[in-house]
């Protein structure tokens, strides 16, 4: 509600949320176009998919506006995001399925095949599901544009990151919804100076969005802010 709800509320709606290269040209997710896709998501979680409150969702996906809006959708049907980075492996994958007891994963098409692997050591997971081949897009295009978003507390858990397991076995973090807001409230207007209008402001990085730093600067800080991100595969 606060990062695209209250925005486009607040006459927004048509700026630019999110830019992405298509064909080597840079093209623009609004606002409003972001909150659209993000509630249709949260519907077919809950509908189609099964979903409870409280649920972890595995989310597998290079930065596009498909695994932002995949990432708000969860949130906001009141899933737990369970981010992995492009680069991790079956190993990897199964044990972070495993730690984090996901019942179900959202998958780009392009990294179903690590995934894949690693699901039959995953006792949990009992569905994939692809976006970008049509699979997720499908179940969508029925769906309307709005959602009641899940009422949860502010110290439910919105989010478990993990480590990569370089050094060992991932590690997982469990984040709440006030640590979320608490981080986008503080962390950009005192560290980054975007003043007190940033509407006008585009951020870009490398980090991923399954990698928290990435998942601060590209997407909850542009969104909390009113600005906007580059997103680059």
């Amino acid at each position: 509600a606060e990062l695209l709800d209250r925005m486009v509320a607040a006459g927004h709606g048509e700026r630019p949320a999110l830019w992405a290269p298509v064909d080597g040209k840079p093209v623009h997710c609004t606002y409003r176009q972001l909150l659209a896709r993000a509630n249709r998501i949260a519907r077919a979680l809950g509908e189609d998919l099964g979903l409870v409150p409280g649920n972890r969702v595995l989310l597998r996906g290079p930065n596009n506006p498909m695994m932002a809006a995949c990432w708000l959708g969860i949130v906001k049907a009141g899933g737990i995001v369970v981010a992995t980075m492009p680069l991790l492996r079956a190993k990897e994958l199964t044990q972070v399925a495993v730690k984090a007891r996901c019942s179900l994963a959202l998958c780009d098409a392009r990294l179903l095949e690590e995934l894949e692997l690693a699901r039959p050591d995953c006792p949990d997971l009992k569905r994939i599901v692809a976006f970008g081949d049509g699979t997720l897009e499908s179940l969508l295009k029925a769906k309307p544009e709005t959602f009641d978003n899940v009422d949860t507390a502010a110290d439910d858990v919105a989010l478990i990151a993990f480590t990569s397991g370089t050094t060992g076995v991932p590690k997982g973090a469990m984040h709440s919804h006030r640590d979320i807001m608490s981080v986008c409230a503080c962390f950009p207007r005192s560290i980054l100076d975007v003043g007190s209008d940033a509407t006008d402001e585009i951020f870009c990085g490398p980090a991923p969005l399954a990698f928290t730093f990435g998942l601060g600067g590209l997407l909850l800080f542009p969104l909390a802010l009113g600005a906007s991100a580059l997103l680059l595969p």
